[in-house]
């Protein structure tokens, strides 16, 4: 057992002696277990490079090829998901602010959309009408939120569209699987469901007032 010990003790000392203590300042380089994870073979934006024939490193898309991502186009501009732009995070751009309304026209086939995936990816929880009563209530989860409930109907879109993306309390992340025309799609729904009881008579055309049901 001693003789463990002091090979035990030894070992230590060797590594201390090799690699110094967490912290420690020196000048000679660190040492690499890996150096090709630091080091790389690899040709920098714009760079010299003699394997093709204009000399260039930087290449265009090949040919036939799908990008991995694509411009959502609102009002004639492309926006780019990397972009600091409402569309993307929901916010007042170079702010923490969410902006109040959606930032994407509200079209009929915006609404349509959002009813498809308001109906696959939120009714389960938050049920056919919005106000939380879904399939999963039925099974113990009964924190679903209500968006007939005041303090929802009056939360920025940017804020509910900042929750379906990175999720909150027992609500997952949708960021990930819905895309971003699709979230929007689902706030301009949501709207509608909370309209639907809102509503008065004077919001409704006086054209179709007739036809309401009393």
């Amino acid at each position: 057992m001693r003789y463990f010990l002091l090979g035990f003790v030894l070992l230590c000392i060797a590594v201390v002696s090799i690699a110094g203590f967490r912290g420690d300042k020196t000048r000679r380089p660190p040492i690499e277990l890996f150096p090709d994870m630091d080091r790389q073979p690899k040709l920098r934006p714009q760079e010299h490079n003699n394997f093709f024939g204009d000399q260039l490193s930087s290449r265009l898309p090949v040919e036939g090829t799908v990008p991995r991502s694509k411009p959502f186009v609102v009002g004639g501009r492309n926006i780019y998901p990397f972009e600091d732009d409402p569309v993307n995070t929901g916010r007042v751009p170079g702010t923490t602010n969410f902006v109040e309304t959606i930032p994407v026209p509200v079209t009929t086939q915006l609404l349509a959309r959002g009813g498809q995936r308001y109906t696959i990816n939120c009714a389960p929880c938050h049920g056919a009408a919005g106000d939380g009563k879904g399939i999963t209530s039925k099974y113990g989860m009964i924190a679903m939120a209500n968006f007939h409930d005041a303090r929802l109907v009056k939360m920025p879109d940017g804020e509910i569209f900042n929750t379906i993306t990175y999720g909150k309390n027992l609500m997952g992340a949708y960021g990930p699987n819905v895309a971003t025309a699709d979230r929007w799609a689902i706030i301009a729904y949501i709207r509608a469901l909370e309209r639907s009881r809102l509503a008065s008579l004077d919001d409704v055309p006086e054209s179709l007032r007739s036809t309401l049901k009393k």
